[in-house]
C-alpha cells in the first residue's frame, strides 16, 4: 500500500542526506518535494501546505543533535507530523451499551464502499478478539443481494443475522433486531444499512432516522480509500448529517496513493478506527496513526507484525517443534503446519510491507497469496511416511512427487535442499539455546 507516496517522500528526504546542517535553503527544497508528493497522493493543497509549513517550522526550530544527521532528523519530524495528521493515536470502538441492553453499532456509507463486508469483519473481530456475542442486522432492504451476502458471511463466521422478509422499513427491522438480541443475551448489534451510488437526500434521511431511533453507541462511516479526495468529500457530507463517531477505510491494501488515509481525519476531525486490508474475514486492522506513518516512510511496522504472529502462535506446538529439532526429527508435516500459521497472519504482500526495508527489495516484484502453493503441492504429493521421514527421499520418490505436484524435478530438488538448510539452521539455534519466546497474548 501507498507505494507511490512512499517512494516520492523518500526521494524528497534523500536531498538532505550528507548535509552538515539544516538550513533555509536545503529545507525549502525538501519541503517542496514533500508537498508535491502529498499533492500527487490526492491530498488537497491547503492540507498539504499546512502540513509542510509545520514540518519546515519544526525543522528550523529544532537543534540538531551532533550524532544525528539532518536527514535522520527530518525523517523523524515528518514521521511525527504524519502521525499527528492521521490522529496521533488509535481510538477504540465504544461498546458500552445502556444497562441491560446490547451496544448498537450503526454502519453508514455509499454503495460499493464495502459496508456489508466490513459489518461481517467487525462481527468476526468482536467475536474473536473481544469475546463478544454479536448479532448482524440486514438493514439494506433495497438491494436483495445485500441481505443474502450478509447471511452468507454470517454463516461463514458463525454469527446470527437478523432479517425480516417482506418488511421494507429499516428502522422497524433494526428496532426488532435489538429487542431480539436483548432476549438472546447478545452484547453487540451491528446494523448494516443501505447505500447509494452517490449522496442523495433519501439515503441521508434514512440513515438520520436510523441513528435518531436507535441512539447507537457507535456510528461508523465506511469509505473506499481508493476513491481518494472523493472519499474525503463524501466523509464530510455524511458527517454534517449524522455526526458519526469514526471512519473505516476499506481496500487499503490496493491504495497506492494514500490521500484518504492521510487527510480524512483532518478534514472531518473524526478518528479512523479500522482499516480493511483484504477480502478475508480476518483482514481487518485497528488503525494506528504512528504505525501507518512508519509504513508510509518505508520504516515497516514490526509491532503489528509481532501482534499478528502472537495471535497465531501456539506455545505447545512450538515446544513440540523445538524438541523435534533437537532430536533431528523436524519433518515436512511440521513445516506444513508452520506454513499454515504464517498464511493465517494475512497476505504475503502486507506481511512483507511490515518488515523495514522489505518494500524496497520487493519493489516491482509480484507477490501473491499463492506463494506457498508449489510447496504445499509438493508436500501434498508425498506419502505420510515421506512427510515424516525426509531422509528417505531418493531419486524415484522425487520423480513421483514432481509428477504428482505438477512441478519439475529441479523444483523438487531445490525445495528439499532449502528445507534441509532451514532445518539445519533452526536446529543450530535450538540446540545452542532456547528458541526465542514470544510474549504471551493479552486477554
Amino acid at each position: 500500500m501507498f507505494e507511490s507516496i512512499s517512494s516520492k517522500i523518500e526521494k524528497a528526504l534523500h536531498t538532505l542526506r550528507g548535509k552538515g546542517s539544516i538550513t533555509d535553503i536545503n529545507i525549502a527544497e525538501t519541503v517542496k518535494e514533500v508537498r508535491k508528493a502529498l499533492l500527487d497522493a490526492d491530498v488537497s493543497y491547503p492540507i498539504a501546505k499546512e502540513f509542510t509549513d509545520k514540518v519546515k517550522a519544526e525543522a528550523l526550530g529544532r537543534n540538531v543533535i551532533q550524532s544525528i544527521e539532518p536527514g535522520q532528523l527530518m525523517v523523524k519530524i515528518v514521521h511525527e507530523k504524519l502521525t499527528e495528521l492521521m490522529g496521533s493515536q488509535a481510538v477504540d470502538i465504544n461498546l458500552k451499551g445502556q444497562p441491560g441492553m446490547p451496544a448498537i453499532v450503526l454502519i453508514a456509507g455509499l454503495q460499493g464502499s464495502g459496508k456489508t463486508t466490513f459489518s461481517a469483519k467487525l462481527a468476526h473481530y468482536l467475536k474473536n478478539k473481544k469475546n463478544k456475542s454479536v448479532v448482524l442486522v440486514a438493514g439494506d432492504v433495497y438491494r436483495p443481494a445485500a441481505i443474502s451476502q450478509l447471511q452468507t458471511l454470517g454463516q461463514q463466521i458463525q454469527v446470527p443475522v437478523f432479517t425480516e422478509e417482506g418488511n421494507n422499513d429499516p428502522v422497524d427491522i433494526a428496532k426488532k433486531a435489538v429487542k431480539d438480541a436483548k432476549l438472546k443475551g447478545a452484547n453487540v448489534v451491528i446494523v448494516d444499512t443501505a447505500g447509494r451510488l452517490a449522496v442523495d437526500e433519501q439515503m441521508m434521511d434514512e440513515i438520520s432516522r436510523l441513528k435518531q431511533s436507535l441512539n447507537p453507541q457507535e456510528t461508523l462511516f465506511v469509505v473506499d480509500s481508493m476513491t481518494g479526495q472523493d472519499a474525503v468529500n463524501t466523509a464530510k457530507a455524511f458527517n454534517e448529517r449524522i455526526d458519526y463517531d469514526g471512519v473505516v477505510l476499506t481496500k487499503l491494501d490496493g491504495d497506492t496513493r494514500g490521500g484518504a488515509a492521510l487527510t480524512i481525519r483532518y478534514a472531518v476531525q473524526k478518528p479512523i478506527k479500522f482499516v480493511g486490508i483484504g477480502e478475508k474475514m480476518d483482514a481487518l486492522d485497528v488503525f494506528h496513526p504512528d504505525r501507518m506513518a512508519s509504513r508510509i516512510l518505508g520504516m515497516g511496522d514490526v509491532v503489528s507484525l509481532v501482534e499478528r504472529a502472537q495471535e497465531q502462535y501456539d506455545e505447545e506446538e512450538a515446544r513440540k517443534i523445538q524438541k523435534k529439532l533437537i532430536h533431528n526429527e523436524y519433518n515436512f508435516e511440521d513445516f506444513l503446519s508452520q506454513v499454515g500459521q504464517i498464511k493465517k497472519m494475512g497476505s504475503m504482500k502486507d506481511l512483507l510491507g511490515m518488515i523495514p526495508g522489505m518494500d524496497k527489495l520487493t519493489k516491482n516484484v509480484e507477490i501473491g497469496d499463492d506463494a506457498f502453493v508449489p510447496i504445499e503441492s509438493m508436500i501434498g504429493s508425498m506419502t505420510p511416511y515421506e512427510r515424516r521421514n525426509p531422509s528417505c527421499l531418493n531419486g524415484s520418490r522425487k520423480q513421483r512427487i514432481a509428477a504428482g505436484s505438477g512441478r519439475s524435478i529441479q523444483e523438487v530438488n531445490r525445495f528439499i535442499k532449502q528445507f534441509e538448510e532451514t532445518r539445519r539452521m533452526m536446529r543450530t539455534v535450538s540446540t545452542k539455546g532456547k528458541m526465542p519466546q514470544m510474549p504471551k497474548r493479552r486477554r
